[in-house]
């Protein structure tokens, strides 16, 4: 191959790297150049960005569906309605698929210089299904569903701080605040948070299921799935399938089984343990995110035996974090410290020594607490996470050597948000990832959150969650968080074992941009917007 062959071919890989040259082009001219066919299809396969491509049918297997779901975004618990909400609906902003915040609803944003006033500018090219077009009432009556004494939903402790939300009358609102917030832009995407039609007396229109997200509902059955066709006003970009639908399979045998055979193009939600042999299936494609989200184990801290510190501290060194990642996540996670924190998210407190399994620790805070041994329930179902049964008997496992006697309960997937989390006493749950610590804390710790799933209430905790609200300055603020982890760990009422990656699948010709977001499964449940097939 000559100088001017390999100069050719570096600008090829230049030209498929930008998305500036088809592979027919590039094909043709590698060959040209003296490449061979193998070659430059390898080349092509490692430097191309892929063009999104428009149409076809994008079929969908979810995890976590129930026939308890609802249109209610206040109330949005499950995977399906996470899946469904960023598909149907949208929101002031979203995460990008690199991880960076970015324009949804709103085009623009800017803050007071005291980060008290958050003004956010309306895209004018965003319309709900019906047609009409969305307006700055409809966005004060989406955030007020949130919010005062009659709110039930989830988020509300996310706006607590919020005073009021002022209509400008210029195409954008601005929420004023008791004290500042710089993470306000990162709470819009918030999956609770999506843009509602306003009615005549300024409540928000959640029951009709209308939205203003890329794809629209034509057949919807909570608990089996749904049928959405492109919303061809759709404000933002991507959009490219004509339709989705969207599977509930909850079993995950049959949902991995759905993706191998082809009877679906992707799937949330793979069991790890067949990872290496889906690897070596050339038809699928298998994305495997490091991200924030977390499995929890919530004690109710006001019901015994957990409203006593030194049994919570038993729980916490009797169970082995780092075999729960080697056998249960075959290694596609990151062990957790019994702090609501993960290396995925800012102001990481990376000096906090990590819990370790000590068993006989385990059986001196049982003696603190005048205990010998302790017989306990703990419920978890196979929709919860991969593996999540196991990870319960090989906890229990785990918990014999220090006198305690984990029952493990099997509960029902359907209805299992509904029935068993913030119900029962011990159970385990799965968090998404939240983008920064604040959100996550504010969400489930804070004393009167609707999410606070451990009941625990500390008011050093709470005195500093506010204080990080409020701080500017990026080292006090991680000084700050980090004293709240440690409260946490050694006070919280929630064992954390692991943090899990994101792991999903998908057919070879249904593609992406080769980032995906880490903020929920799916490219953040991005993935109906975002994806195309490659014809």
């Amino acid at each position: 191959m000559t100088i001017r062959d390999q100069l050719l071919i570096d600008r090829l890989a230049d030209a498929a790297r930008q998305g500036r040259i088809s592979r027919r082009s590039f094909m043709n001219y590698s060959l040209a150049a003296g490449m061979t066919t193998a070659a430059a299809t390898g080349l092509w396969g490692t430097t191309a960005k892929a063009a999104p491509q428009r149409g076809g049918t994008f079929r969908v297997a979810q995890h976590d569906g129930n026939t308890s779901d609802q249109h209610d975004p206040g109330q949005y618990q499950s995977n399906f309605e996470i899946a469904y909400g960023h598909t149907v609906r949208a929101y002031l902003t979203m995460i990008n698929a690199d991880g960076t915040l970015g324009p949804d609803v709103a085009k623009e944003w800017s803050a007071s210089p005291d980060a008290t006033e958050w003004t956010f500018v309306l895209d004018e090219r965003a319309t709900f299904h019906d047609g009409k077009k969305v307006t700055t009432a409809d966005v004060v009556a989406s955030m007020n569903h949130h919010r005062g004494d009659g709110s039930t939903s989830a988020a509300k402790a996310l706006l607590a701080d919020v005073q009021e939300i002022v209509d400008n009358g210029d195409g954008s609102v601005t929420f004023k605040l008791g004290s500042p917030n710089a993470d306000m832009p990162w709470i819009m995407p918030d999956y609770h948070l999506t843009i509602l039609p306003a009615n005549e007396d300024g409540t928000a229109n959640w029951q009709s299921g209308i939205g203003c997200g890329p794809y629209k509902a034509v057949e919807l059955e909570f608990g089996v799935g749904g049928r959405f066709v492109r919303h061809e006003d759709w404000h933002g970009e991507g959009a490219y399938f004509d339709e989705v639908q969207m599977l509930v399979i909850n079993d995950p045998n049959a949902r991995q089984t759905s993706l191998v055979t082809g009877d679906v193009d992707s799937a949330s939600l793979l069991e790890n343990k067949t990872l290496s042999l889906l690897a070596r299936d050339p038809n699928i494609e298998v994305d495997n995110i490091s991200s924030a989200q977390c499995i929890t184990m919530p004690m109710h801290v006001d019901a015994a035996p957990f409203d006593n510190n030194d049994v919570r501290l038993a729980l916490k060194y009797a169970i082995n974090r780092e075999e729960l990642v080697e056998k249960i996540t075959f290694g596609a996670a990151t062990v957790g410290n019994d702090f609501h924190h993960s290396p995925a998210m800012p102001y990481w407190p990376e000096d906090i020594p990590q819990r370790a399994y000590d068993p006989d620790k385990a059986k001196h805070h049982l003696k603190k607490a005048g205990m010998d041994s302790l017989s306990v329930s703990f419920s978890t179902a196979e929709s919860i996470t991969t593996g999540a049964v196991d990870a319960a008997i090989l906890y229990a496992e785990h918990a014999k050597a220090a006198g305690i006697d984990i029952k493990v309960v099997r509960e029902p997937n359907d209805g299992y948000w509904s029935d068993v989390w913030l119900v029962k006493p011990w159970c385990m749950v799965t968090w998404g990832a939240r983008p920064t610590p604040d959100v996550m804390y504010s969400l489930a710790y804070k004393d009167d959150a609707a999410w606070n799933e451990s009941h625990w209430k500390h008011p050093g905790f709470n005195k500093l969650l506010l204080q990080g609200k409020a701080e500017l300055d990026d080292g006090v603020r991680k000084e700050i968080y980090r004293d709240m982890a440690m409260i946490a760990r050694d006070e919280g009422g929630t064992v954390i074992p692991y943090f899990p990656n994101f792991v999903y699948g998908r057919r070879k010709n249904c593609r992406h941009s080769g980032q995906v977001a880490p903020s929920w499964q799916m490219d953040g449940y991005r993935h109906c917007s975002r994806w195309w097939f490659e014809s």
